[in-house]
């Protein structure tokens, strides 16, 4: 049974603080203090459709927290998010989050990509959100492991959600866009250790959008970074310079073939977490295989922001839609 959806509908926002209110009436006060508490309590629960309406269009239906993987794990759960527009069926984007495997959550790098979000809305596309688990509890292959069984969750449960389970794009940020094209890239090598139970999944990845997302563990900036807290150390659980075969199998560029989707490579020029050649590198590798890619290099841009979310990229990210998801 799936959960009970709730739609994003508009909110007035009292702005007024109940104390202020004390000196007049008890059962007024009482009143104000009631209503304090409620909007504490609603705040608390996860991510209200209060704040979700800034960035959800009127009418967006949500299913929120969802298991995925028959546990009780928060990291183990997604929300699906489908359009105001109805249809039968939607064509799916899976929105994988950043935060150097060990930070943020499932609405996480929606904030300053609302635009692209509405995009997707917009186009009638259904949109679910992932978590996975943190490399500071589960160190790599956990990470991947969630990606695919959550993908599979919504490809076996497509038709509950009215998903068209052919049609099944990624779309991550920095680690996110590490864990999608590592996702999209080895959805055809058969490698075991990147599926719960080793049982490999049925899903087919149509399209790819990598925001900024590591490809070579061997070659990212910093790689050889002493630090324990280090996030490619943290993932792997050993410095890649000294596990270099573990930094090679947690790489998208070395599950690189001509059977693989197209990609939309998306880069800020001023990163400095994510060296630019780690996209740049991705695309030479995707074109040489001959599989159909895009890189675009925001110029100036930084790690992550508002700069990713322009009209030009949105641009690109419409015309890979329209070729590869219709």
């Amino acid at each position: 049974m799936r959960p009970k959806p709730y739609k994003i509908h508009t909110f007035n926002t009292i702005n007024s603080n109940p104390l202020f209110h004390l000196k007049h009436s008890m059962k007024k006060t009482l009143l104000y203090i009631i209503l304090f508490f409620c909007v504490l309590t609603n705040t608390a629960s996860a991510q209200s459709p209060a704040s979700k309406a800034d960035i959800f269009p009127k009418g967006t239906t949500i299913y929120e927290n969802i298991p995925y993987a028959n546990d009780t794990l928060i990291k183990h759960r997604l929300d699906i998010y489908l359009p105001p527009v109805k249809k039968l069926s939607y064509p799916l984007i899976v929105w994988i989050h950043g935060g150097a495997w060990m930070s943020n959550d499932k609405y996480a790098d929606m904030g300053y990509m609302a635009n692209t979000v509405k995009l997707f809305m917009d186009k009638g596309y259904a949109l679910a959100s992932i978590d996975y688990r943190f490399s500071t509890t589960a160190p790599f292959p956990a990470q991947i492991q969630d990606c695919n069984q959550a993908i599979e969750f919504l490809y076996e449960n497509a038709a509950q959600y009215n998903i068209d389970a052919s049609k099944i794009a990624l779309i991550g940020f920095s680690a996110g866009g590490h864990l999608a094209s590592l996702v999209g890239l080895s959805n055809n090598d058969h490698v075991k250790a990147f599926y719960t139970n080793k049982k490999e999944p049925q899903f087919k990845i149509s399209l790819v959008l990598d925001f900024y997302g590591p490809s070579d563990l061997l070659t990212i900036k910093g790689n050889d970074n002493k630090d324990p807290k280090n996030p490619v150390t943290l993932l792997l659980g050993a410095m890649a310079t000294e596990r270099p075969d573990l930094a090679k199998k947690a790489s998208p560029i070395y599950y690189v073939d001509k059977g693989d989707p197209p990609f939309l490579i998306v880069q800020g020029e001023k990163d400095q977490s994510v060296n630019p050649e780690q996209s740049v590198s991705l695309s030479d590798k995707l074109k040489k295989a001959g599989v159909k890619n895009e890189l675009i290099i925001v110029p100036g841009a930084p790690h992550y922001g508002v700069m990713f979310d322009t009209e030009s990229t949105r641009i690109s990210i419409r015309e890979f839609l329209d070729q590869y998801m219709k």
